[in-house]
């Protein structure tokens, strides 16, 4: 299963305030933000007092069930998690929510919330903001009743109610969101082996060594690495890559010719192979590698 990608909308009608832009790019949590994924079916609710500046005392509903696109994405340490909404009628909000820095987003009530981003280590982090207005300073409160997280920053699950008050007011927001993903896919288990024995053309000192890779995800894998043999006070190196396709359940075998980097060559005996595996995680994204070196021993092919 791949993740698919969250893309949020950057052309938008209207004038963005200059505050809404700044807190739409702040750094809203302590950890690193993963890559926004698409919500398979979920919602996002919230109606104003008369008084409130977000909302200017209307309500607003979205859903995925009504063709609106919402996308969610959690800090690499869980301690946040930021869901965006295109709305198909063109409206775009964005709602923050954040446990204390340290700390891990988990079901249960967090008062004395102030502006996601800039809460402080004791406080919580909230925030809902779009269509152009939001709160230089709030404080509120939030309700996790279930939260489940998978692997980097995956959220599977996400039910939470939401007070908001701009700038200590009396006006309050008050809103829902439901999030519900499939079961996270595996992060990408990477291993690679290099075989004891290699060989050895005699005609041009080219080695050939081999192993093989293994994975829990089916992808592509390349292998690259040195060799390295120190004979009669004579050190001879040598790069070599080759690719394969890796499919889970059993080693899958890789093979590669060495291209010696001066003018001396390989010869029959032990050498130095060092071999690194690298893909990318194709879940999750970002680069998976495994390396190995290993002692091994040229005969003549």
């Amino acid at each position: 299963m791949q993740i698919r990608t969250y893309r949020r909308t950057v052309a938008r009608s209207g004038t963005v305030l200059a505050m809404a832009v700044a807190l739409a790019t702040a750094g809203l949590f302590q950890g690193a933000e993963a890559e926004a994924q698409t919500v398979e079916s979920g919602s996002l609710s919230f109606s104003g007092d008369t008084g409130d500046w977000v909302t200017g005392g209307q309500s607003f509903a979205y859903s995925t069930a009504a063709q609106d696109t919402l996308g969610v994405s959690a800090s690499t340490d869980n301690g946040g998690v930021s869901v965006d909404v295109n709305g198909a009628n063109g409206d775009w909000w964005t709602l923050d929510l954040a446990a204390p820095s340290g700390t891990t987003l988990a079901p249960g009530s967090y008062t004395g919330a102030t502006r996601a981003g800039s809460n402080g280590p004791a406080e919580p982090g909230l925030s809902l903001s779009g269509n152009g207005k939001g709160c230089s300073d709030l404080t509120g409160s939030f309700t996790v009743q279930d939260v489940v997280f998978g692997p980097r920053g995956y959220v599977q699950k996400l039910d939470a109610t939401y007070e908001q008050h701009c700038s200590g007011g009396e006006p309050a927001l008050r809103g829902e969101v439901h999030i519900s993903n499939p079961a996270a896919p595996a992060e990408l288990q990477l291993g690679v082996d290099v075989a004891a024995k290699g060989t050895v053309a005699g005609a041009d000192g080219r080695p050939t060594v081999h192993g093989t890779v293994t994975c829990n995800v089916p992808t592509d894998v390349s292998v690259a690495g040195e060799v390295t043999q120190t004979a009669k006070n004579v050190t001879t190196t040598g790069p070599y890559s080759t690719s394969v396709a890796c499919e889970p359940g059993a080693p899958v075998a890789w093979t590669a010719t060495v291209t010696p980097s001066g003018s001396t060559s390989f010869v029959r005996g032990d050498a130095q192979v060092r071999a690194q595996a690298f893909t990318q995680d194709p879940n999750y994204g970002g680069t998976v590698s495994a390396e190995k070196t290993v002692t091994v021993t040229l005969t003549k092919s």
